[in-house]
């Protein structure tokens, strides 16, 4: 059987996930990696695999970055493979898988959403009206469709006000390779240093993160991640003399998780605001933080972040630098 993997982004997420484990089984896969955001640039990534390794990639370099460059996202490249399988991890993507279904070039096309996100671009914007109609013509369409979550998959329902006969949708949280992460020592907590992984954008809460550690005096932090706020964070690192290390973006998640291994405790500060779309995900660091052994200090955003309490010693707290640190505090201790 031959599948082609169509998303955004290039690191570690359910695309390079199902690509790994195809590729292991000896499928035919073709996958098309599109930039995601602004500082992964203008290249697309096109790489095919055979009889369990890679046999080609190219690069192809557009003069767009994202958001403007997903315009162009369909386009690349012009013919699009021929395949049994074509998964799409958005609605561009599965789009795209569905015009190559009707040209005779895809025999299934699955959506797989990574994200539920309300009024994407905006309530009432134009971007956000044909993102949206978009969508819901590939949950109508595609043969069947994958969510991350029970809250995204009845949360995307109601926004689209799916029929009974759209297709069939499939719930399958992120996961981690568990047999090749490496953990935390028995005494990982000695170095007392604290690590954060994502997006460095308001939502994430790094800003309540660096405020807390300026209240805990030796204890040291990783931040594993890119965005449009990493400028300002720095600085907000270096007034405060905190002993923070900003690796940025981190191609290879075997690098990411050497680094969670050699933390201490793992924190995901999201703000506690309505509009934050982690309500209705599975975040993909949460579990690579479970698979590193690491305590988890979490706000109460994610849907599972009770379910970490309950059974994976994580501890709840407010989006404040206050609980933070009392938070971070007891962990250490």
């Amino acid at each position: 059987m031959t599948v082609a993997i169509v998303s955004n982004g290039f690191a570690d997420g359910p695309a390079q996930a199902l690509r790994d484990y195809l590729v292991a089984r000896d499928f035919g896969v073709v996958t098309i990696f599109h930039p995601l955001t602004p500082e992964q640039g203008g290249s697309h990534r096109v790489a095919t695999y055979a009889a369990g390794a890679q046999v080609r990639e190219r690069t192809v370099r557009l003069p767009l970055r994202p958001l403007a460059s997903f315009v162009l996202d369909p386009f690349v490249p012009l013919l699009p493979p021929q395949v049994d399988a074509w998964f799409g991890f958005n609605p561009l993507a599965c789009a795209r898988g569905l015009v190559a279904q009707r040209q005779r070039r895809a025999r299934r096309v699955l959506l797989w959403s990574v994200d539920f996100v309300p009024d994407r671009f905006g309530r009432g914007t134009l971007p956000t009206r044909v993102y949206d109609r978009v969508d819901r013509l590939c949950c109508r369409r595609a043969d069947e469709r994958v969510e991350l979550s029970e809250a995204a998959r009845e949360a995307r329902n109601r926004r689209h006000d799916l029929p009974p006969d759209s297709s069939r949708a499939y719930v399958v949280p992120m996961g981690a390779w568990i047999d090749r992460v490496p953990t935390t020592p028995p005494d990982g907590f000695q170095p007392r240093r604290v690590v954060f992984l994502g997006h460095l954008v308001a939502r994430q809460g790094v800003q309540a993160l660096l405020g807390a550690l300026s209240t805990l005096g030796d204890v040291a932090a990783d931040v594993i991640g890119t965005g449009p706020l990493e400028t300002s964070l720095r600085e907000q690192a270096r007034r405060a003399g905190l002993d923070v290390t900003f690796h940025g973006y981190v191609p290879d998640h075997r690098d990411v998780e050497l680094l969670l291994s050699r933390s201490a405790v793992a924190v995901a500060p999201y703000a506690q605001t309505d509009a934050t779309f982690t309500r209705y995900a599975d975040p993909g660091k949460l579990k690579a933080y479970l698979a590193a052994g690491l305590p988890i200090v979490v706000t109460d955003v994610p849907p599972n972040a009770h379910e970490l309490a309950s059974n994976a010693g994580a501890e709840v707290v407010a989006d404040d630098p206050a609980a933070l640190a009392d938070a971070i505090s007891r962990a250490l201790a």
